[in-house]
């Protein structure tokens, strides 16, 4: 990247939908923000390779408006792999292979709901009905996984389940694995329902993850309080 290219970079305004705008302004002006930003820009300038793509690095909160969330389900980075991350956790592209924890997620709905798992691994039907599919760390380089983690987006979704869970209540916040459950500790219990099982990855998934049925649980209780409920069903074809 060249420094006409840096500095272009530098001075683009961040796309980010309305409701969270609003709610988040104030982040962006912050110095940890300042300093991830200078961050991004130096890997960058060394030929890095950063996943997602720029534009989608705030996909999840772009595809579910802050008034419109129902359920979130914490990740903890984007996926590494070329192609692969898009902005949302757990997600990947059409044409992209299903990955082992995705292939676990799919034999659980199976499993707890009515579902027919698609060929493809695209899981934005869900975020377009409230579902926040947010990585807790939304950058990494390609190939090398959580290389990203302790730059600053910790504190950056901290303030987003934070503003979650005051400013709302009756969601569903789904915790798979240590790591969500430690995010999510700051959760009030008492306003929304909280799922918290072992991780999907096939190195966990075994030891309480399938059979959690975290999927019609969620229903019910979006059911209980006059909710729609999520249709967890995705299309065959993205």
């Amino acid at each position: 990247m060249t420094a006409t290219e840096l500095a272009a970079e530098s001075k683009r305004e961040i796309r980010l939908e309305s409701s969270w705008k609003q709610v988040l302004a104030g982040e962006f002006n912050a110095d940890y923000m300042q300093a991830l930003r200078a961050f991004l820009l130096q890997e960058k300038s060394l030929g890095k390779r950063i996943f997602p793509p720029g534009n989608e690095i705030f996909n999840a909160l772009n595809a579910t408006r802050f008034t419109d969330v129902k359920v979130v389900v914490l990740g903890q980075d984007p996926y590494h792999g070329p192609g692969q991350a898009h902005g949302l956790c757990f997600s990947v592209r059409p044409g992209v292979g299903l990955p082992p924890s995705l292939i676990n997620i799919y034999k659980e709905l199976q499993a707890d709901v009515e579902f027919v798992a698609p060929k493809h691994g695209c899981l934005s039907h869900w975020a377009a009905q409230g579902v926040l599919l947010l990585n807790s760390v939304l950058t990494v380089e390609a190939g090398r996984a959580a290389s990203h983690q302790g730059k600053g987006w910790e504190k950056f979704t901290d303030q987003i389940v934070h503003l979650l869970n005051t400013e709302n209540s009756g969601l569903v916040f789904i915790l798979w694995g240590s790591y969500a459950q430690k995010k999510g500790a700051m959760i009030d219990p008492d306003k929304h329902l909280v799922l918290q099982s072992p991780h999907p990855s096939p190195l966990s998934a075994s030891r309480g993850f399938f059979g959690n049925g975290h999927f019609s649980r969620a229903n019910e209780y979006l059911q209980r309080l006059g909710k729609a409920p999520i249709d967890w069903q995705l299309p065959a074809e993205m």
